[in-house]
């Protein structure tokens, strides 16, 4: 039904098939490593370690084609552009070139692939989204070989008949995550102690399938683990307040001569943070993944000042050259984009009352946090789901303690727990699973289980099958599954219910899950597309489907 999968090293992804491979699209999460990934391939090659049947590779980032957006050049031109030494080349249509293209979800030219004219000759004048959208057509140097990286929401604006084959970075497996932290903490004893505390936080230890969150992680780990006692952190905005405290606190060892004090709450610190978190926050409502000057003014900043932050929050905030002076700003990563964004709401809203994710004016501090939700659940992309649970997060005393007075609020229990009662009414709403799950982690934030101790207690009884459960009851089932250590190799469905209810919910199990048993179910075909935009992009290996009425399922499972 799907396509057996493979595991690919760097070196062979154009090779091992029996048919001939022009253009590869590999998706992966932010931080997995896919640009790390291309500069490895370049590097191996440049030092001749690997494909060295590759006469010319040309390495592109789409930030630094967006640029060049509005000018117009041939494919020759812009080559000579980017990489000097080619000028000497009389014809590149004698050579079978290999184009690297990453981060495509970084890209701000309009690639249209369905009025775009057609570009046959790489001598022709036309615009930078032309010549890319020819070159992935297959119309200019069609002997060429493409790889192009991305983020999985932007994955579909490369046309399926484009992609000869998908490849996807996953990210540390549970061994290499222990294996990371032994690396990075030598010290055996100190190793084992945040190697248990790492696996004890369940919905961190998920993360540390992205390298830098294990960096990120180990850098607040490396810090805390020198108090007495360490105040180990078990959500992600306890985390995340942390790394930013502690990347203040390096700023202040570097910059000044004062002991590592309170001072890293200057007025000049409290400052910088309030202009990254009003441009993260604008930007991430537009969907930018990076900045350029233009950015910065539209959003009343001055350059110069935010290029200074860069030198000082340089773990954090990235200023990176680019081509004809255009100079590109980035965070390291989106998450940390995404929990300044949220400081700054939660920030304006306490300072000043108002409340940048609703028109409504005098909103009460309940209304603020449900105006929140409702804004993340009508995302269609989910690009507001972990700042929702940074928002949250923030909302707790604790949280707020290792903030300046201007950025905490009034951390009202009876709030908190009308937010929590507002989460629980939209989780018995029809809710994809993917939002179920992160209004689950975001009741995580919170340091609400009420919903996820009642199912454990149906679980541990084995009354799922025998008691009504509500869409909330479902979802706190996939959230137990995916946050336990429990092994998900096999996921039986007949062991939850057998309902297309309860698969819904379930999905995110069985895309996590390699051997999925659906037997006997009494599963229609209301229940084959979502589960078929599951199987597209899950390590799910076996799956059994007999004795449902199905039909043709396969109709919905192209590769």
């Amino acid at each position: 039904m799907k396509p057996a999968e493979a595991t690919v090293a760097c070196e062979d992804i154009f090779k091992g098939t029996d048919r001939p491979i022009r253009t590869v699209l590999t998706v992966g999460v932010a931080g997995i490593g896919k640009t790390v990934l291309t500069q490895k391939f370049s590097l191996d090659w440049a030092e001749g370690r690997a494909n060295q049947d590759v006469p010319l590779l040309l390495p592109f980032t789409f930030r630094e084609l967006n640029v060049l957006r509005g000018s117009q050049r041939s494919l020759v031109e812009l080559l000579h552009h980017f990489f000097s030494q080619t000028k000497d080349l009389c014809s590149f249509e004698d050579l079978q070139l290999l184009f690297i293209l990453d981060g495509l979800d970084e890209c701000r030219l309009p690639l249209d692939f369905s009025r775009t004219r057609v570009l046959t000759e790489p001598t022709e004048s036309a615009s930078v989204e032309e010549l890319l959208v020819n070159l992935i057509r297959g119309s200019l140097l069609p002997s060429a070989r493409l790889w192009i990286t991305t983020r999985p929401a932007a994955a579909n604006q490369i046309p399926a008949e484009c992609v000869s084959m998908v490849t996807e970075v996953r990210g540390f497996s549970d061994p290499q995550k222990e294996l990371y932290f032994r690396k990075r903490f030598s010290e055996k004893t100190k190793a084992d102690t945040i190697i248990s505390h790492v696996k004890k936080s369940r919905s961190l230890y998920i993360m540390c399938h992205l390298p830098i969150f294990c960096w990120i992680f180990s850098s607040v780990l490396e810090s805390i683990m020198t108090e007495e006692p360490p105040a180990l952190p078990r959500t992600l905005t306890n985390l995340y307040i942390h790394f930013l405290v502690v990347q203040i606190q390096q700023r202040m060892v570097k910059y000044s001569r004062e002991p590592k004090t309170d001072l890293h709450w200057s007025p000049e610190t409290r400052e910088m943070v309030r202009s990254l978190g009003k441009l993260t926050f604008e930007q991430l409502q537009k969907g930018n993944l990076i900045f350029y000057q233009s950015d910065l003014s539209e959003c009343g900043l001055d350059a110069a000042e935010v290029a200074r932050y860069s030198g000082v929050f340089t773990q954090v905030f990235r200023e990176e050259p680019g081509l004809n002076q255009d100079t590109v700003y980035c965070f390291m990563h989106l998450s940390v984009q995404e929990f300044l964004a949220a400081l700054h709401v939660h920030q304006t809203f306490f300072s000043s009352g108002e409340n940048l994710l609703s028109t409504s004016m005098n909103t009460s501090e309940a209304d603020f946090y449900k105006s929140a939700v409702d804004q993340a659940l009508q995302s269609p992309n989910g690009h507001l789901d972990l700042f929702l649970r940074f928002l949250l997060g923030l909302s707790l005393p604790t949280n707020q303690s290792l903030l300046p007075g201007s950025f905490t609020g009034k951390g009202s229990e009876l709030t908190n727990q009308e937010t929590v009662e507002y989460i629980k009414e939209k989780l018995n709403k029809s809710l994809s699973a993917e939002r179920s799950m992160n209004l689950f982690h975001c009741l995580h934030e919170l340091h609400d289980r009420s919903l996820v101790e009642e199912v454990q207690s149906f679980m541990k009884k084995g009354w799922l099958c025998e008691v009504p459960l509500s869409g909330a009851d479902w979802s706190a089932v996939a959230f137990l599954l995916l946050s336990s250590d429990a092994d998900l190799e096999e996921f039986d469905l007949r062991r939850y219910g057998c309902s297309e209810r309860a698969l819904l919910q379930l999905l995110p199990v069985i895309k996590a899950s390699t051997t999925s048993t659906l037997c006997g179910c009494n599963l229609s075909t209301h229940i084959a597309a979502p589960l078929a935009s599951v199987l597209r992009s899950s390590t799910l290996m076996h799956l059994d489907l007999s004795n449902n009425d199905l039909r043709d399922f396969s109709v919905f499972v192209s590769p």
